[in-house]
């Protein structure tokens, strides 16, 4: 008898508060989920730990301007002089009873949130017209969709009747006490030096709206962290995964240089 594979194991993820089990009561009840928050503050960390933990397969897909309703659901491609169908990722998803995750949603085409009605609701269908195919989506099966409310634009903003569809989680960055477990779990720092990190993000997050459209993200300090573990000095680090990445104005950057310092001493 052939042994069982083993199972992935859980991405790390740190609770803050009881998303977990909000997000447990979603998939069960059979809700869509929309996560609201912050660049990097863990979303998709979330949601692969998530699906891990129910042991569910996972279909993410990054938004963007050009992503259209043909790119979730599926094609014909031309392949050897035949042409073939191609399941698309949400398509997928449905056939497979998985999750699928549409990260930063509202950078999507317009069309893209109309496929996606008929699986926000009691209806629970995806209709595949190319083919003909109305796929029922299977109990185990869920969406979750994610955005950034602070960087929306004009253009840009997720419908009052499309957020309505979803239950939804409000997301920040980490108290100074998880953000440094995080560090610590991800990167190997010991919490001294992880900590050092979370109090140069505090007063750097202070900062946005006045010099910086955005704070400095977990995922920012996770790099940071990654590089000081390896051996790179805490100046090189900060300068490589914080200052440069959070803005190209000279001004700012030394500005964030000096804050660097003050907490580095």
């Amino acid at each position: 008898m052939n042994a069982e594979a083993p199972r992935p194991a859980i991405p790390f993820y740190r609770a803050t508060t009881d998303e977990c089990a909000v997000f447990e009561a979603a998939h069960r009840h059979r809700l869509p989920l929309l996560l609201k928050g912050p660049t990097g503050c863990g979303k998709t960390r979330f949601v692969e730990h998530m699906a891990a933990r129910l042991g569910l397969p996972l279909f993410t897909v990054a938004c963007h301007d050009d992503l259209s309703a043909a790119d979730l659901i599926g094609r014909y491609l031309l392949r050897g002089g035949e042409t073939e169908w191609m399941d698309g990722p949400l398509t997928r998803a449905v056939r497979a009873g998985g999750i699928c995750y549409l990260d930063e949603v509202v950078e999507a085409r317009k069309d893209v949130t109309v496929v996606l009605h008929p699986l926000t609701d009691d209806r629970r269908r995806l209709v595949v017209d190319r083919t003909g195919e109305e796929l029922a989506a299977p109990a185990s099966f869920m969406l979750v969709a994610s955005y950034n409310p602070g960087y929306q634009s004009i253009l840009k903003k997720l419908k009052p009747s499309t957020r309505q569809r979803f239950v939804s989680i409000g997301f920040t960055f980490p108290d100074p006490e998880t953000e440094t477990a995080v560090l610590v779990a991800e990167t190997g720092l010991d919490p001294a030096r992880a900590g050092g990190l979370v109090r140069l993000a505090g007063h750097i997050r202070k900062l946005s709206g006045m010099d910086l459209e955005e704070g400095v993200s977990t995922r920012l300090l996770v790099y940071a962290g990654t590089l000081i573990a390896g051996g790179m000095t805490v100046d090189r680090a900060l300068e490589t995964a914080i200052v440069a990445p959070l803005s190209d104005e000279p001004e700012t950057q030394q500005a964030l240089r000096d804050l660097a310092a003050t907490v580095y001493g």
